[in-house]
């Protein structure tokens, strides 16, 4: 490790965070090998950290994954729930606010705010986002509406994959006045008038009709159309064919192709 990491503030922000509320993410490892030892992923400033304060042992997670070298790309970092969860606990254990707030480089009342993250929010929710690097912000704009309606709108969000604050207030001044937790108030978004959030309100009804349609067909439509490139791919793989469709109907064997190469592509 150079002194150049080690002097670093986010090397002494770990440290800090470290000595006050012990690691947050668990050090990742390989399987072990024939030696029995295993090989460090992900966590290398944690690790040193640890060393550092003479720390002889810590959580570690062990990955089956053989793509040892690419494994950084993999990790996903705290989720705004995860820090919640890992806030509370610190806290119910004993460790004075301040402390946390020195250790994760953020204001006491951030800590306390994250602490009651998810006060007023509706299990499904949580459950859709907890593995989400989310804006906090986001929470309380959910707060604002119905637990039915926190969890429709999670789902949207995970469909979109937009976790921005912004999305989030737009579904709320799309949402029906019964769908609010406090459906007596008028609606009240920044930057649009009563009638934008009408019309708003009008189109998000018929969007989330249509999606749910889109939803309830998806399977069978993705079923149905594996089957058909599987069926041109046999049938662009006979010469006599593709000789009389490239002479006769040269478009036609173009968009087979496409078909075939498109439903073809590894995700992975």
């Amino acid at each position: 490790m150079t002194k150049r990491i080690t002097d670093s503030k986010r090397y002494e922000r770990i440290a800090t965070s470290v000595g006050a509320v012990g690691v947050i993410e668990p050090l990742v490892v390989a399987k072990a090998g024939r030696d029995g030892r295993h090989m460090l992923l992900d966590g290398h400033l944690r690790l040193h950290a640890l060393r550092e304060q003479n720390i002889e042992s810590t959580l570690c997670i062990i990955s089956d994954d053989d793509e040892a070298f690419t494994y950084n790309k993999r990790v996903n970092r705290l989720a705004t729930v995860q820090e919640h969860y890992m806030i509370s606990r610190a806290i119910d254990r004993g460790v004075p606010p301040a402390m946390i707030a020195k250790a994760l480089g953020i204001d006491e009342k951030v800590v306390l705010h994250r602490r009651n993250l998810l006060d007023g929010i509706a299990p499904g929710a949580v459950e859709l986002l907890k593995d989400r690097p989310i804006n906090p912000h986001i929470f309380n704009i959910l707060r604002k509406m119905k637990p039915l309606k926190q969890t429709e709108t999670a789902e949207l969000m995970v469909a979109m994959n937009n976790f921005t604050a912004t999305y989030a207030k737009a579904i709320l001044a799309a949402s029906k006045q019964t769908d609010l937790a406090k459906p007596d108030r008028p609606k009240s978004v920044s930057g649009l008038t009563s009638e934008q959030m009408a019309r708003m309100e009008r189109e998000m009804e018929s969007l989330t009709k249509d999606y749910q349609a889109l939803e309830a067909t998806f399977g069978d439509d993705v079923l149905q159309l594996v089957l058909a490139s599987r069926y041109l791919g046999r049938l662009i793989q006979n010469t006599n064919i593709v000789g009389y469709l490239e002479a006769r109907y040269p478009e036609i064997i173009v968009e087979f192709r496409t078909i075939v190469s498109a439903t073809s592509l590894d995700p992975n």
